[in-house]
């Protein structure tokens, strides 16, 4: 979900600056509503890759079908086992075939074990403005939010989180792999202290099963805290972020969902590093909190086993440090 959250500000910005050209995009269907407010030239397919599509000659059978579109060029944006799948059709039909570089020597520099100097790789919503412009697109990054020409319908979020009074703080406290999860009994520190606060609301985004379970808990437990798993359509959960005053997220497809819709995040790094590249979308640096450790960052996303074993990263990361950033930030508004 990141990932594709990603691309939206340079496809957003490519289809307006070339109002002539017509653009389809290909992504998981489940995740078609993230490209909410659309340019009128951008058309969304969707892709079943959980059943329909899952198996491979279930994707190949879809690919082939993709061709009777008769586009023009395929502009592959992550370069995996799917879409080159795609890539190699429309290459037998003698179509131009533009692909991102991954950086891939780059990023094992990056994450290979000390000694090393890092140093910060170029951004991925870069390296996907690239794979255009090498096509022949010219255009610049005019993204601000999902919501920039088409404003939030106020009376639905009203409908979903009641009227707003003092300052919404979300808190998104998990992500996909252990080295990018800040410890739950620290970050139910966060929640506690927050939810003390008279002036605060606190919503709390996360996945179902065990996140829901916890999050559920937390929201029983502690005052001006609701938890928001499940309870709204994607759409109406951006439309929920795009009012929050700040987000507390870890490196996680949430930090990218706040993005799209103009909200700051407070960002809590491990095993991962801004420096990789997948910071969020025009996202305050000086909101990022992390650790200065010599082996810092020894994961692109996140799902390496700590070769330390005391996963530092996380653990020397203390609840004053997420309250203190935050209390900071909310004086500044």
């Amino acid at each position: 979900m990141g990932d594709v959250a990603m691309t939206i500000p340079i496809i957003y910005s490519v289809a307006a600056a070339n109002p002539k050209d017509s653009f389809t995009v290909l992504t998981q269907t489940f995740l078609m509503p993230l490209f909410i407010n659309h340019p009128s030239n951008i058309n969304v397919m969707g892709v079943n890759t959980k059943t329909t599509e899952k198996s491979f000659f279930g994707f190949l059978k879809y690919a082939l079908i993709l061709r009777k579109y008769k586009f023009d060029m395929v502009l592959d944006l992550h370069s995996v086992i799917r879409s080159r799948i795609v890539d190699f059709i429309f290459r037998l039909s003698g179509k131009k075939i533009f692909k991102i570089d991954k950086r891939r020597k780059e990023r094992e520099q990056l994450t290979a074990r000390p000694p090393k100097t890092i140093q910060p790789l170029r951004p991925v919503t870069a390296c996907y403005a690239d794979v255009f412009r090498t096509a022949g697109f010219y255009f610049e990054e005019t993204f601000v939010s999902l919501y920039a020409d088409n404003s939030v319908d106020k009376a639905a979020v009203e409908s979903i989180a009641s009227d707003k009074k003092g300052r919404w703080i979300g808190i998104a406290p998990f992500a996909k792999h252990r080295g990018k999860i800040y410890p739950t009994e620290k970050m139910e520190r966060v929640v506690e202290f927050l939810s003390r606060q008279e002036d605060l609301t606190i919503f709390l985004f996360g996945g179902r099963g065990g996140e829901e379970r916890t999050l559920s808990q937390w929201e029983s437990q502690y005052k001006n805290t609701v938890n928001a798993i499940g309870r709204y359509s994607l759409d109406m959960e951006l439309a929920l972020m795009s009012n929050l005053d700040v987000l507390i997220s870890m490196d996680s497809a949430n930090m990218h969902l706040a993005s799209l819709v103009g909200t700051k995040v407070i960002s809590i790094w491990g095993a991962t590093h801004p420096y990789a590249g997948f910071y969020g979308y025009r996202q305050r640096e000086d909101l990022a909190i992390h650790v200065d450790l010599s082996c810092r960052p020894c994961s692109i996303y996140g799902n390496k086993p700590c070769y330390r074993g005391d996963w530092a990263c996380m653990n020397e990361i203390s609840s004053e440090d997420i309250i203190s950033k935050t209390s900071d930030y909310l004086k500044e508004l």
